[in-house]
């Protein structure tokens, strides 16, 4: 197996500090957060942005802002910038995040019901935001709730705007989306090319336990808390605290945690792009 590439969505757009108040919000609070996960074994880190009322923004200054404060504390790792669309549906302001050039960003290829919402990813934009992949080089990591997510990908990979090897992130256990099982996960890994990797974002209680499968399993993980507010005693949990407890586990399975270079080369990262982040943070995007 490859070593473990953990990756931690920090925040997100749904929880709150009324939630739980180990929630980073500011730049600041998401810096410190990122610095203590990396210390613990993480190396890829899923990045929203809120604005001055903890609210969602797609505000590209508040993204460029996080940016400059995580590599100041954190300049090794690797930083994947969120085009989710919670936060906004405007496609141009969604696709801004990618067009920083951070070494990865996220791209859910197709709708689904999330509670309250309607998660809009319709197919024009998913062509309009593979084209802006392609065009800046930023490797999309590829956020699949349901299989056919996954043809859809290999749509805009057959127009030649996303390219392989490609890297799978498996959201399972939201609801309106595909259950968070074993079951689920291998139909999953099943369906996605030769050569892809792949990781799993379990839900609430089951981010635990789907990172255990992902480790057994030779896949990767990710946890957070954006994903889940809670440890597996039911104590409020924090970033670190989820990266100690994949960590520990990994070890006691005798799975290795990779490091933010052996990360890149197991995702096929261009190495001389780490840093293209840092010269796009005073241009207009």
């Amino acid at each position: 197996m490859d070593k473990l590439v953990i990756t931690v969505a920090l925040t997100g757009n749904v929880p709150t500090k009324e939630m739980n108040p180990n929630l980073p919000v500011t730049p600041d609070e998401i810096a410190r957060d990122v610095r203590r996960c990396a210390d613990a074994g993480a190396v890829m880190f899923h990045v929203h942005a809120r604005d001055k009322e903890q609210k969602p923004t797609l505000d590209i200054n508040v993204f460029k802002e996080n940016v400059r404060k995580i590599k100041e504390v954190a300049p090794e790792i690797i930083i994947q910038l969120s085009t989710g669309g919670r936060a906004g549906r405007d496609w141009e302001a969604r696709a801004k995040p990618i067009r920083l050039c951070p070494e990865m960003g996220s791209f859910t290829t197709g709708s689904n019901n999330l509670p309250g919402i309607v998660y809009e990813n319709p197919p024009q934009f998913l062509e309009y935001l593979a084209k802006v992949f392609n065009e800046t080089g930023v490797k999309p990591e590829i956020e699949v709730f349901e299989a056919g997510m996954i043809n859809n990908a290999m749509y805009l990979h057959k127009k030649g705007w996303i390219h392989p090897p490609f890297h799978f992130d498996f959201v399972l256990g939201a609801p309106g989306s595909m259950p968070a099982s074993v079951k689920h996960l291998q139909f999953l890994v099943d369906l996605i090319p030769p050569g892809s990797t792949w990781s799993v974002a379990g839900i609430g209680r089951m981010e635990i336990p789907m990172a255990v499968a992902a480790i057994v399993m030779g896949g990767h993980v990710r946890v957070g808390l954006e994903d889940n507010l809670y440890m597996p005693d039911g104590s409020l949990a924090s970033n670190p605290a989820l990266v100690e407890k994949v960590v520990k586990i990994a070890k006691e399975i005798g799975r290795e945690i990779a490091s933010p270079e052996e990360a890149r080369k197991i995702l096929s990262l261009r190495p001389e792009r780490k840093d293209l982040i840092l010269s796009m943070l005073d241009k207009d995007v």
